[in-house]
């Protein structure tokens, strides 16, 4: 007769099975971040937390003259270089276990099993979903974690915000935040009702008073998530501990287009050229919102271009834009509205000391939670976005979409 599940043996289940899994679904299903390199070289430690540290070229060896016969020749030059700093973020999955559903291990392992498969691979989805979601961010420069913002000034329960994402699900719990610091103006509210990808969503609890630019931000994480690639392709800010707007960091800003409404191919190539102009190249792919996809689409069915989707290397499949080459123009549903993002993917990074894995530094991946008949496992990873060259990326921002 087989021996009856333990504690013990449902530890292995829960790493060495449900691990496996979640790590290779986290780096197929990501649209945007999916062929991006992740990599945990250069991130150390000290009392201050794990960082990233990383060096750039800011110019060139200005050494350089052409002189007459016996001419005294131009001073010496050097390059330039500065160090780029980050912090790495730390993100979090929690499951909870009942102690009935732990006796099922003891008695019935077929009946634990199928249980925690639904526990396990609901958060595997959930993480997928939130990582692709941070891999977007937000172009608010203030602080990250920025789900939507506020567009018109909210008096009651109801929030009317820019959908800038279809993450705002009933059971959420959210913060209500200012928009310049990120202060909660009404805290840890559970929405209460929302539909996926619509412009208002409902909270629970009293009435509070929202303006237009603040933000919603899940719940505790203002400024304590990665950064998104829409706050690495901007003009403005502090990014990687360089101020863009100092004198001689002009080279720390992508180019943002804010005035095109109706896309064209004109404009659509002064992004391409603003790009090959500060690395030599055009970017390697253009992420869209998918109406932003659909007045590409459209305008390739207007010049009567072929326009069907093709793969990619990489394994990427969208509709072509031809920029001395072919560069994939890729749908992205968490894309924000109006959105085209023009990247040079061999720039941006994602630092991590690991994959996400279940934290078992006592050797158990259950833990008893205290004062309660159940058990948690606890997966996490400590991680950070980052472009090694600001102005190797462009964006739209201001599409109409079809």
């Amino acid at each position: 007769m087989p021996a009856a599940s333990t504690l013990t043996t449902v530890n292995g289940l829960l790493k060495e099975v449900y691990e496996g899994d979640i790590n290779d679904q986290l780096q197929n299903e990501k649209v945007l971040m999916k062929r991006v390199e992740s990599s945990s070289e250069g991130v150390f430690e000290n009392a201050g937390g794990k960082y990233v540290v990383f060096p750039l070229r800011t110019k060139r060896n200005a050494g350089i003259s052409y002189r007459a016969e016996n001419g005294a020749l131009a001073a010496a030059g050097a390059q330039g270089f500065v160090s780029a700093q980050e912090t790495l973020r730390y993100g979090y999955g929690r499951v909870s276990m009942s102690g009935q559903l732990m006796e099922l291990a003891k008695t019935n392992p077929q009946a634990f099993a199928q249980a925690a498969d639904a526990e396990m691979n609901g958060l595997k989805t959930d993480l997928i979903r939130d990582s692709n979601r941070i891999a977007w961010g937000n172009n608010a420069q203030a602080y990250t974690g920025i789900l939507a913002v506020c567009t018109a000034v909210t008096t009651a329960a109801v929030i009317v915000t820019a959908p800038t994402t279809g993450i705002i699900e009933v059971g959420m719990i959210v913060d209500l935040c200012t928009a310049a610091t990120g202060v909660p103006i009404a805290a840890a509210r559970t929405v209460v009702a929302a539909l996926p990808y619509s412009t208002t969503f409902t909270v629970s609890g009293a009435n509070f008073t929202l303006a237009v630019g603040d933000t919603v931000v899940r719940q505790g994480n203002t400024n304590a998530e990665p950064y998104g690639v829409l706050n690495l392709v901007a003009a403005t800010g502090t990014l990687h501990n360089i101020n863009s707007a100092t004198a001689g960091n002009e080279y720390w800003r992508s180019n943002v287009d804010a005035s095109t409404t109706t896309l064209t191919e004109v404009a659509m190539i002064k992004s391409c050229d603003a790009i090959r102009r500060a690395t030599g190249n055009g970017p390697s792919a253009i992420f869209a919102s998918l109406g932003c996809r659909r007045s590409y689409f459209n305008l390739c069915t207007a010049l009567r271009r072929y326009n069907e989707p093709k793969s990619f290397s990489g394994g990427l499949i969208g509709l072509a834009f031809n920029y001395d080459k072919e560069i994939p123009v890729v749908s992205d549903v968490d894309a924000p509205t109006s959105t085209m993002i023009y990247l040079s993917e061999d720039q941006i990074k994602e630092y991590r000391t690991r994959p996400w894995y279940w934290a078992d530094d006592d050797n158990s991946v259950l833990k008893y939670v205290h004062d309660y008949d159940a058990w948690e496992a606890l997966m996490k990873q400590y991680w950070q976005i980052v472009t090694h060259q600001r102005n190797a990326h462009a964006i739209m921002t201001t599409v109409t979409e079809v």
